[in-house]
């Protein structure tokens, strides 16, 4: 176990059960968040790997910890990201899928729930195919599907075009924490939610020393994966080879609250049919990242998550 100075905003919705982890991987070590359960005694635990998305952190499933006090809970800072930012590339699927992987086994996982948001999501279904054992069934949180590019957008053009000022970002700095508040509160998917969580989940990103603070992910980290959110061979050949359950939830809105969403009508009804296995649960009233950052979001997973651990 490794001790990581958190901002008091992240300590105070991480709460008591929280450590982190370093587990060695290629390249040096990943930054792993884990929650235990409150009382273990005389009772198998029931775990969780909770997968965050492409610009974000282990962080932003403190909102699903809280909710489930009785089950553990492993969240990794993917390559790149939050405290694992100076894991140095390749990046990719394949290469996230593997360091998930060396966490579960690191921590004597044998075999687990995968819960990925976004990005999170793509990982979670080439962790099934490429480490099928350590998978019992996959939760898919509007993300896993290949995404359709804007008619005219070049691939260079791709992360401007689907996530919009959390893109932008990156390549931005900020002379202060409350700088940085003010930039997600205009932010029309998370500043009219701003709650604890979110504020957690902002402080979190930041790395370096005012007046030059910065976001935590590595723009690099971010050009190399989002071209395989559309067309990546690791996603396709995960997706031909499917045989674990899934479950896909889909949010209503898009990354800026925006109608249509990230994976609209037309979308779903072409995954669906094509994995008819795949079960599609809509969920109400959230967007993009609400779905994982706000309590309506959360009680909405819940049981379907409470019943992949039964």
């Amino acid at each position: 176990m490794s001790t990581l100075t958190l901002p008091e905003s992240v300590r105070s919705v991480v709460g008591p059960r929280y450590r982190s982890e370093r587990v060695p991987v290629e390249g040096g070590d990943l930054h792993v968040g884990v929650w235990e359960p409150e009382d273990t005694a005389g009772a198998d635990v029931p775990t969780a790997v909770l997968i965050h998305g492409i610009t974000a952190s282990h962080v932003s499933w403190a909102a699903l910890a809280q909710a489930l006090p009785g089950v553990r809970l492993v969240a990794p800072d993917l390559r790149g990201r939050g405290r694992s930012r100076d894991l140095p590339a390749p990046y990719g699927m394949p290469r996230h899928a593997d360091d998930v992987a060396a966490a579960l086994e690191h921590l004597g996982v044998r075999r687990t729930v995968v819960v990925g948001h976004s990005m999170g999501a793509f990982v979670a279904l080439v962790l099934a195919d490429r480490h099928p054992d350590l998978v019992r069934s996959l939760l898919l949180v509007d993300g896993g599907m290949p995404l359709l590019p804007p008619p005219g957008v070049a691939p260079e053009d791709m992360a401007a075009a689907v996530l919009g000022p959390a893109a932008d970002r990156l390549r931005m700095t900020f002379p202060s924490r409350e700088a940085y508040h003010d930039f997600w509160r205009e932010h029309p998917a998370l500043g009219p939610g701003w709650d604890a969580f979110v504020e957690a989940y902002v402080d979190y990103d930041l790395v370096g020393e005012a007046p030059r603070l910065q976001p935590s992910t590595r723009p690099a980290a971010l050009a190399e994966d989002i071209r395989e959110l559309v067309d990546g061979d690791s996603v396709e050949q995960a997706l031909e080879g499917l045989h674990h359950p899934a479950t896909w939830f889909v949010a209503p809105r898009g990354l800026l609250d925006e109608v249509p969403p990230l994976y609209p009508d037309g979308a779903r009804d072409r995954w669906t049919g094509r994995l008819p296995d795949l079960r599609m649960v809509p969920v109400e009233d959230v967007n993009h990242y609400t779905v994982v950052l706000a309590e309506r979001g959360v009680r909405q997973l819940l049981p379907h998550l409470e019943e992949g651990l039964a």
